[in-house]
């Protein structure tokens, strides 16, 4: 969803900052941890692999969600996504996946009027663990079980966009993002584009 449908507003390294800033504060992490490599996502994870409690999910989840729902207000629409959406409407089965929680993606999604093409919105909340986790797209192909992963095609600017797709045996195609990028990262688009119209030469 992020810079993908929406020009995003949310601003990622302070969240992400903030969430390192609150582990290390409630004795998580350490201080000298090396959070280069990670997003805010893999910190989450993280922290829910070494056993926090519910208290503390919750409340670092509440700062996330304020980052997101700052970060909507206003946000737009990247180039052409009304028109692609416009065109694939009622033909394919269409899903918002986004590690946001679901209130700050419906939000952000009918703020910029483009909810109603969307078949289900699926954020954090049906997730079991975050993208790049899979789970999302697991729930996602429970929803339509009549769809095979290989049916599917999803599209995204990140790494752990393509790595939970590539996970679920989803194709995934990069946006704005080069091939060599997400190849170090071992994520094998099956196309790359720079405008979304692109996404309909894999449809």
């Amino acid at each position: 969803m992020d810079n993908t449908l929406l020009q995003s507003n949310i601003d990622f390294p302070q969240m992400k900052s903030d969430v390192l800033e609150f582990l290390i504060r409630n004795s998580i992490l350490s201080a000298e941890f090396d959070v280069h490599e990670h997003t805010t996502a893999t910190l989450i994870e993280l922290a829910r692999e070494l056993g926090i409690t519910d208290d503390i999910y919750e409340a670092m989840m509440s700062k996330t969600t304020e980052h997101e729902l700052l970060g909507m207000r206003g946000a737009g629409l990247e180039p052409g996504a009304k028109e692609l959406l416009e065109s694939i409407y009622e033909k394919y089965v269409l899903v918002v996946l986004t590690n946001n929680s679901l209130a700050a993606a419906r939000e952000a999604l009918e703020l910029t009027g483009i909810s109603e093409y969307f078949d289900i919105i699926i954020g954090r909340e049906q997730m079991s663990a975050l993208k790049p986790s899979p789970s999302g797209y697991h729930y996602m192909m429970s929803k339509f079980k009549t769809i095979e992963p290989k049916e599917w095609i999803a599209i995204g600017d990140s790494w752990i966009d393509g790595k939970a797709a590539q996970a679920a045996g989803i194709p995934f195609v990069s946006y704005r993002v080069s091939a060599d990028q997400m190849l170090q990262r071992c994520v094998k688009p099956i196309g790359n584009i720079e405008h979304l119209s692109g996404l309909l030469h894999y449809l």
